[in-house]
């Protein structure tokens, strides 16, 4: 994609989106990397209606461990695949505290050997929580690269984080992940995205097909 139309890309996202932030309620890097663990298939929204009491209880990987897993499955039964997650969760902080002092680590190569996180998981602590540049590759983010043509559409998720690297200046990397998200999650939704008033349509190889589809199925209705 030429580089003009990248930019084009961005700076429209961004005047639709400039407050776009990480919607992940947290108060510190630990709480962070536990949040965005939860949210692994799940909304933002349910993980921060279960952390809200969770963070209460547990302040600490020392209180975590400190717990039956059952209790803590409990705690976060609401969530999906929550055994699992309790599961990587008590391993995690078992690891920070005898690892790492009990702080979550600031490297990247650290946080992905961390039980339960991959690297969206890391690039999401290392930009939101210690400011490292980083764009986190969530459904959101693929669904509007590939939709967009910013990628391809047999990409996979790390050859989506690469090239949208190559093509975003690193300074805004965080910012882009941010609104990406956004503008998948409340623009350019996986069922019903808003094509008809997308101020990106010119460039959305998508969203010109789906136009398309949408006037063949209104021409042939009038006809009939």
């Amino acid at each position: 994609m030429k580089s003009e139309t990248v930019r084009h890309i961005l700076d429209t996202m961004r005047d639709m989106f400039p407050e776009a932030h990480c919607e992940l309620v947290h108060s510190n890097a630990f709480e962070l990397t536990i949040a965005v663990l939860l949210s692994a298939q799940c909304t933002d929204e349910m993980v921060n209606k279960v952390t809200k009491d969770l963070f209460q209880k547990y302040r600490s990987p020392k209180d975590y461990v400190e717990v039956p897993l059952e209790e803590l499955e409990q705690d976060i039964r609401r969530i999906g695949l929550y055994r699992n997650k309790a599961k990587h969760i008590h391993n995690l902080c078992k690891m920070v505290i005898e690892q790492y002092d009990g702080d979550v680590p600031k490297t990247h190569e650290q946080l992905v050997l961390l039980p339960g996180v991959g690297r969206k998981t890391a690039n999401v602590v290392m930009s939101n929580a210690f400011g490292v540049p980083a764009i986190a590759v969530d459904t959101h983010v693929e669904r509007v690269s590939k939709r967009l043509g910013l990628t391809g559409w047999k990409d996979s998720v790390l050859e989506v984080e690469k090239k949208l690297m190559k093509q975003v200046p690193r300074d805004e990397w965080t910012d882009t992940h941010h609104r990406l998200i956004f503008f998948g999650r409340y623009h350019c939704k996986a069922q019903n995205p808003q094509c008809q008033i997308c101020p990106l349509l010119d460039v959305c190889r998508e969203g010109k097909k789906r136009m398309k589809m949408t006037q063949i199925r209104k021409d042939k209705d009038n006809i009939g």
